[in-house]
């Protein structure tokens, strides 16, 4: 019973990582533009892969629990193994080369920034551009470039020009803004002024970094969780594996019945009264 909770909370945990992967790809469509080169490290994509992947695994135990099958146990217990080795490398790696992930990252948004922004494509719903979600978190989250506003400086978009994009502008400012009184007003554009005091001071990067580590306990405890489970699993399906080996082997081998077991003490303890 311990052994088919293990896989249907397997399954359920893929189950809950897949549904997040598909609510990530509609709700937050065509983030993984942002990286142009690595769209495969998006974060709806690696839901999505680990729900598959956990969902499949999870397939083999339930299988092998239900039907009592020796193969489908080895199957389950080395996929768990291959995939908590694989965890254990990743995060290690991910701990010891986490400067030169963030500033590969850094470098990857930067470079959709230059290449990729473009004013008049805004995209469609479904798959907007660029330009259409770097806006929108910009205006979202009060921010203007990955490292700094500079990060806008001589794009393709503009080049030559140290210019950046409306949404950087603070709102009271806007895009056009009057300076000046009596004959002096003047219209100054936001986007073009070069006043940094215009545009909002911090960067992205800055504001995601500090999202992240506010909810970093959240992911120590999904990760210790997902752990448990499959530690618990591979206990589990080993034990199984133990115990339909013993039925198999074993030639005095019979299945408890409790009728059988109370019918069996009645017949013993009228037996016993007879003698006495």
């Amino acid at each position: 019973m311990n052994t088919s909770a293990t896989m249907a909370g397997t399954a359920l945990c893929g189950s809950g990582f897949l549904a997040i992967g598909v609510w990530l790809h509609f709700a937050y469509p065509g983030y993984a533009t942002l990286l142009p080169e690595h769209a495969v490290l998006s974060a709806d994509c690696m839901f999505i892969t680990v729900g598959v992947i956990s969902f499949v695994i999870a397939f083999f135990g339930c299988c092998g629990s239900w039907f009592q099958s020796r193969c489908f146990l080895v199957i389950y217990f080395t996929l768990v193994v291959l995939l908590f080795l694989s965890e254990f490398l990743l995060g290690s790696l991910a701990f010891v080369f986490r400067g030169g992930i963030g500033r590969m990252l850094t470098q990857e948004l930067k470079y959709g920034i230059e290449k990729h922004y473009n004013v008049s494509d805004r995209g469609g719903f479904l798959t907007p551009s660029v330009a259409s979600i770097w806006d929108n978190l910009q205006v979202d989250l009060q921010c203007c470039g990955v490292s700094s506003y500079e990060d806008w400086y001589d794009i393709s978009a503009w080049p030559g020009e140290r210019w950046v994009p409306q949404s950087c502008c603070r709102s009271q400012y806007g895009s056009m803004f009057s300076e000046g009184s009596g004959d002096e007003l003047t219209n100054v554009d936001c986007r073009k002024a070069g006043n940094p005091a215009l545009l909002w001071d911090k960067s992205c990067g800055q504001i995601l970094q500090m999202w992240f580590v506010q909810r970093l306990h959240i992911v120590g405890t999904v990760v210790l969780v997902i752990g448990f489970l499959q530690l618990f699993g591979l206990i589990s399906s080993m034990l199984l594996f133990c115990t339909v080996k013993h039925k198999r082997s074993s030639k005095t081998y019979k299945s408890y019945s409790p009728t059988v077991d109370t019918t069996l003490n009645r017949n013993g303890t009228s037996a016993t009264y007879m003698d006495d």
